[in-house]
């Protein structure tokens, strides 16, 4: 029996930002980038030696423009995804409270959907499973 090849692991993390109307925030890719266009939910790369909360404070302060606290930030469910030329595994943390106003710093566009509306949006392969989780939790 062969052994399989080693798979390049990424680790991201993404958050579902929550409004009081019970929408979540989710951004398009823009151009340029791999997957450009479709819409996910906000985070990105954990980088060497950094514990994924602070890598999706990082991300959400960089993206967003919000600075976001740990405690508000609660783990929901994950993604594992097999691309074709890495594995992605991804965390999706809830957070219903933050400081400042969002705003697109990186040019992408920004939606308020309710979780059922998600489905409407063309999604990377590794965002479409969250989808339940968020509509058991927020309803449709």
């Amino acid at each position: 029996m062969t052994a399989a090849p080693p798979v390049r692991l990424l680790l991201v993390v993404a958050a579902a930002l929550v409004d009081a109307d019970g929408c979540v925030l989710v951004a398009q890719r823009p151009q340029g980038k791999q997957l450009a266009g479709l819409w996910e939910f906000p985070g990105g790369k954990v980088d060497a030696g950094e514990r994924p909360e602070a890598a999706l404070i990082r991300e959400l302060h960089e993206e967003l423009s919000i600075t976001v606290r740990e405690p508000c930030l609660a783990p929901l469910t994950f993604a594992s995804h097999a691309y074709d030329d890495f594995h992605l595994l991804m965390p999706l943390y809830i957070c219903r409270r933050w400081e400042g106003f969002v705003a697109s710093r990186e040019g992408q566009a920004l939606k308020w959907l309710r979780p059922g509306q998600l489905r409407t949006l063309p999604m990377p392969p590794a965002d479409e499973p969250l989808i339940p989780a968020l509509i058991d939790l927020l309803g449709a």
